[in-house]
């Protein structure tokens, strides 16, 4: 049996490495945020879940599978968690068995069938859940996984089963064959099925054919000699039973770590709808530089602040580089991070915060976020963008997606905004898309005049009397981000005017 609920084909290794430069991204969206909300106490959810959002998948359709099971898991979240549960907890009692079964045969024999016999049980509770909820899933995972259940789950097969377990028990004794070679060494030793007395012949003494011996009770040397004889039959069986554990076992295992990712999604939506947040499953479009959103909110600013927050809409279609500008602390850094988790999520075949998004599929999802300063003094700031810049370059793919939240912004307008703009060409170049968000005016109105690539320019909103309304509208680029507001909220007076030799007047 196999679980294949997150890609049909294939299965999830957890113990792969990610992909370049992914714990950048994950510290400069805040994932962990998320997953934690995701997660809540189940620390399996969250290594599964970052795991996950952290391996984008490349393939549309697998996008597709994925969200059609999540439709099936918002719809029915007692059964996620019911089958969740039921292996989880069956993990959890087998664990022991698994662990210290040995390694001589009969300890292996002895630890397989305790984990066998737990598993068997967790078998038997899926099967009761699948029955009970036959007809609740429609997507092609999960009705498949529904099917396979119960094809195989019968009560024949629970019957033998349970047959097996008790006769690999031995309760009454050890039946072997075995024949004599050079100087009388057993050899060929094989374990022959017992066919069980009689309670008649139990009870009554009955002639047997044949010769035997028995141990006497303080005899260790001739119980170790019949443990040996015992071990040596048994250990063809307790392989056997070890490898049949080890296939259960990794069943199981793959079964909760995708019904951990699904549980976790069905988590996140709770929280984010307890919150009156939207969330929508998005359409997955063809590769290319293309972004649609309505009411596209960061889910980590939402969950840390407790209550709603404001959307964007947005038409990026066929441009490759969006740039980001406007008044300072009106949204932008939020904005950024909003599309970066929303890509990821898309990319998980989770659903997006948001009322309707449409994105293409990248190859990459990667960040560069301002770094604090460096302590050990060995570099510059600029040095330290160029260097991460430069790995960014060098790792990116075609229809990768690089969000740069204020790079270069150490040096000078001039600098800075001619850095930029080289490394948004050889970006685009590469086939990558970018995000950039900027103060630079130099950069934007170059942008703007040369073209260098088709670009949509969207501008944070400054509302009357200096407030934030945190939204972001297609707009030119404007010479000011409107310091001046943050100014007066820190003073408590306008800005002075500069005199007639150029400098300014703070007067008393």
């Amino acid at each position: 049996m196999r679980a294949r609920l997150l890609d049909p084909d294939a299965g999830v290794d957890l113990d792969a490495d990610l992909p370049p430069l992914a714990e950048d991204t994950a510290n400069d969206l805040e994932i962990d945020t998320l997953v934690a909300a995701m997660a809540g106490e189940d620390g399996f959810i969250t290594t599964v879940a970052r795991h996950v959002l952290l391996t984008p998948l490349p393939d549309p359709d697998v996008i597709r599978y994925r969200q059609a099971v999540l439709r099936d898991c918002l719809a029915h979240p007692a059964l996620v968690r019911s089958l969740y549960e039921v292996v989880a907890d069956g993990l959890f009692d087998a664990r022991r068995a698994l662990v210290w079964r040995g390694t001589t045969p009969d300890s292996k024999l002895h630890g397989s069938l305790s984990a066998l016999e737990v598993f068997v049980g967790v078998l038997r509770r899926l099967r009761a859940i699948v029955e009970r909820s036959a007809d609740a899933p429609s997507s092609r995972g999960l009705t498949r996984l529904f099917a396979e259940l119960q094809r195989e789950l019968t009560d024949d097969y629970f019957a033998e089963v349970d047959d097996h377990l008790r006769r690999l028990r031995f309760r009454d004794g050890v039946l072997l064959s075995a024949t004599l070679g050079r100087g009388n060494r057993g050899m060929d030793y094989v374990l022959r099925r017992a066919e069980g007395e009689s309670w008649l012949a139990k009870v009554l003494p009955v002639a047997r054919e044949g010769y035997g011996f028995s141990i006497p009770d303080h005899d260790e040397t001739g119980a170790r000699a019949l443990a040996d004889l015992r071990s040596r039959g048994v250990a063809a069986v307790a392989t056997a039973a070890a490898q049949s554990a080890d296939h259960l076992a990794g069943f199981i295992r793959d079964l909760r770590t995708e019904l951990a990712f699904y549980l976790g999604c069905v988590n996140l939506a709770e929280r984010l709808g307890d919150l009156g947040q939207p969330t929508s499953v998005p359409d997955v479009l063809p590769t290319g530089p293309s972004l649609r959103s309505e009411g596209l909110y960061d889910p980590s600013l939402a969950l840390v602040k407790g209550g709603a927050v404001v959307g964007n809409d947005v038409e990026a279609h066929e441009t490759p580089v969006v740039l980001v500008t406007g008044a300072n602390q009106g949204g932008k850094t939020t904005f950024l991070r909003s599309v970066g988790l929303a890509q990821l999520m898309l990319q998980a075949g989770m659903f997006v915060p948001a009322h309707a998004l449409a994105a293409s599929v990248r190859s990459g999802i990667v960040t560069h976020f301002p770094r604090g300063e460096d302590t050990t003094m060995t570099a510059g700031k600029l040095d330290e963008e160029l260097a991460r810049m430069g790995a960014i370059v060098e790792s990116v793919g075609v229809d990768s997606l690089v969000l740069a939240n204020e790079s270069f912004s150490s040096t000078n307008e001039r600098e800075g905004s001619e850095i930029a703009l080289q490394v948004v060409r050889a970006l685009g170049e590469r086939g990558a898309g970018v995000v950039f968000v900027t103060h630079f005016y130099e950069l934007a109105a170059r942008l703007r005049d040369e073209r260098p690539l088709p670009t949509t320019f969207l501008r944070a909103q400054r509302g009357e009397g200096g407030q934030r309304p945190f939204r972001l509208l297609e707009g030119e680029p404007l010479r000011t981000s409107h310091g001046q507001d943050l100014y007066e909220r820190v003073f408590g007076r306008p800005l002075p005017a500069r005199d007639t030799r150029g400098a300014s007047r703070l007067d008393g």
